[in-house]
């Protein structure tokens, strides 16, 4: 059975409460209710597995009571008897192992398919939420959500609910069978059982506190780990590795601190229950050996309520030594709806809208590459505008040139036409169609965009060009490949096309990554395209060949340049020159170079940098 997709919105509505809230304080049980809906069947054979197990462990103590009080000390020598009553009482115990096997297994297959479940949705709920998420929350946050807080939710089937099931069930067996037995000495074991659970209660918020303050301060350690890791190579050169050093420690102290605050409180928890049943099995002892030389009582009776004195305080210690790994499971569960409760900023709500009014959905067949940046205004989270009333209209087939100094906006320009992000005022529009009514899959066909620094996954060069779509043929990766001048790197490693790179793509130079990102967008042929600093990293040599590569493919194509060196643009058919989000000069090179505006500054000021540059090298 594949496990099924389910809502998990529906684990979150209650009545009088909103979503987000409740997604801090809904128990993990009622949650994954949701879950487990799909397997009924499952979860029924699981109970009645539960209970032949438990029937059969509970009726081997009243065994013996009748083997010692109706033959041994009934004086009968029936040895018949009680060889039937010992095979009666092994005939049990290969029944207990054989349900409570059955039991654990089918407990196992549905826990996998729900943590699975939870998983795929989690990672498939993060990929979907909006830039503005990723702005301000770390990956190491993410990181422990996708494998730390699904593994506690694992835990959680291994063996609390495992507990749960089997320890639940077998304490109100017990409790029958006690009274079955003797209903006063029953009735003294009761008089525990209110302060047992005094002590659950009051235990219960205080490690809850505990097990939240050692999820919190791991999930900062792992955040700081991932963020020192992606920029090793700033930490290395700025001699930072003892500073980084210090406050890792710092906070391996802290999360080293709270895991023995969660040790000493799960000790104390456990050893006092420990202490609760010695003394309840001290108590039986006493009353129920003086009903015995009384003969109030047989003895039989007593060895089997012992027995089931150690049993029922057996599963009692079971569960509260599951209980920081219910804590644990209780706030991952917090956590982990926390992110299903963000909603994604940019959707394709209007989309939908937009094509059931009866409009045509715009398609990459039929896009000419118009765009259209109509009073447009745009300010991230922190309030601070960076685009200010910008009026920019791009024909169909024009390459584009924009320049502009650190923070005048360039990329943000470039962001909402991919919508990462939506305007405030305005909007953007593809052949007159605004971009919010394009569904972000079929847009991001339209739109292709090579980054400065470009991302490269583990797997191989086939893989990485087409980014695992399958559809896409190894002839037209080739093809690209060669149409790049990719094809002299390819051919100098050892498997070639199959030659499989590491994660981020190191072992290549910055140029040769650019190359392969290059590639990617063009075998995906989208119409128009953008490239964001692509050749800020390269080499004049690289450079020259993503320079020729572009020539090719901007025919036909509207193209956008976002430029680091001025000499990638001064053939464009206009050069958009922007400075703090407004566009103050528009035209092509020369026109620019003759107005003697913010353009000819940028440009005489590169000049003269490469002028230094290539001195200082001779």
């Amino acid at each position: 059975m594949r496990p099924q997709q389910h809502n998990w919105q529906e684990g979150l509505r209650t009545k009088g409460q909103p979503e987000s809230a409740k997604a801090q304080y809904v128990p993990a049980f009622r949650t994954l209710l949701v879950y487990m809906k799909p397997f009924r069947i499952a979860v029924l054979g699981v109970f009645f597995c539960s209970v032949i197990a438990i029937l059969s462990d509970l009726l081997q103590p009243y065994l013996m009571k009748v083997a010692i009080d109706d033959n041994l000390l009934a004086g009968k020598q029936d040895y018949k008897q009680l060889i039937i009553i010992c095979a009666i009482y092994f005939g049990l115990s290969l029944t207990s192992f054989l349900f409570t096997y059955l039991q654990s297994n089918l407990l196992q297959y549905v826990g996998q398919n729900i943590v699975a479940s939870i998983r795929k949705q989690l990672f498939s709920h993060i990929s979907k939420l909006s830039m503005s998420y990723f702005d301000k929350v770390s990956s190491g946050s993410l990181i422990t959500n996708v494998s730390s807080d699904t593994e506690a939710l694992n835990q959680f089937f291994n063996q609390v609910l495992l507990s749960l099931f089997r320890d639940g069930l077998m304490l109100i067996f017990i409790l029958v069978m006690m009274f079955q037995l003797d209903e006063q000495l029953a009735v003294y074991c009761l008089i525990l059982l209110p302060i047992i659970f005094t002590i659950a209660i009051l235990f219960r918020s205080y490690m809850r506190k505990t097990y939240q303050l050692t999820r919190s301060r791991l999930s900062r350690m792992v955040a700081f780990v991932a963020e020192n890791l992606n920029g090793m190579n700033l930490i290395q050169v700025f001699h930072q590795q003892k500073e980084q050093e210090k406050q890792f420690v710092e906070k391996n102290q802290s999360y080293f601190s709270a895991n023995l605050r969660e040790i000493r409180t799960n000790v104390i928890f456990g050893r006092t229950f420990e202490l609760l049943s010695n003394l309840t099995i001290a108590l039986v002892t006493w009353i129920g050996g003086r009903a015995v030389l009384s003969h109030e009582i047989e003895f039989g009776v007593l060895y089997a309520f012992i027995t089931y004195i150690r049993q029922f305080f057996q599963p009692i210690n079971t569960i509260t030594q599951q209980w920081n790994t219910l804590q644990s499971a209780t706030v991952a569960m917090s956590r982990i709806w926390s992110v299903f409760a963000i909603k994604p900023e940019v959707t394709d709500e209007l989309a939908a809208k937009y094509e059931k009014e009866g409009n045509q959905p715009l398609t990459l067949q039929q896009v000419k590459g118009a765009v259209d940046f109509n009073n447009i205004s745009f300010a991230y989270a922190n309030g601070i505008t960076v685009i200010k009333s910008l009026d920019l209209h791009i024909a169909a087939g024009e390459m584009i040139g924009v320049v502009g100094t650190t923070g005048a906006g360039k990329s943000s320009l470039i962001s909402l036409l991919c919508r990462f992000y939506d305007v405030q005022k305005g909007n953007v529009e593809i052949d007159k169609v605004d971009v919010r009514h394009i569904p972000q899959a079929e847009l991001h066909r339209i739109v292709g965009l090579v980054q400065q620094e470009p991302y490269l996954y583990s797997g191989t060069i086939i893989d990485n060009v087409r980014m695992f779509d399958e559809t896409i043929s190894r002839e037209e990766v080739i093809e690209a490949c060669r149409f790049v001048g990719a094809m002299p790197i390819i051919k100098r490693m050892e498997n070639g096309f199959d030659t499989i790179l590491s994660e981020r793509g190191s072992g290549l130079s910055a140029g040769e990554r650019q190359l392969i990102s290059f590639a990617r967008i063009l075998v995906f042929k989208p119409k128009i395209l953008i490239l964001d600093e692509a050749s800020a990293n390269l080499d004049s040599q690289t450079e020259q060949l993503i320079s020729q590569a572009l020539d090719i493919a901007s025919q036909g194509r509207t193209t956008i340049v976002i430029a680091h060196r001025l000499s990638t643009i001064v053939h464009s058919d206009r050069i958009i020159v922007m400075s703090h989000g407004e566009i103050v000069e528009q035209g092509n090179h020369k026109q620019l170079l003759k107005n003697k505006g913010h353009y000819y500054d940028l440009y005489t000021h590169a000049m003269e940098s490469e002028k230094h540059t290539a001195d200082v090298m001779n």
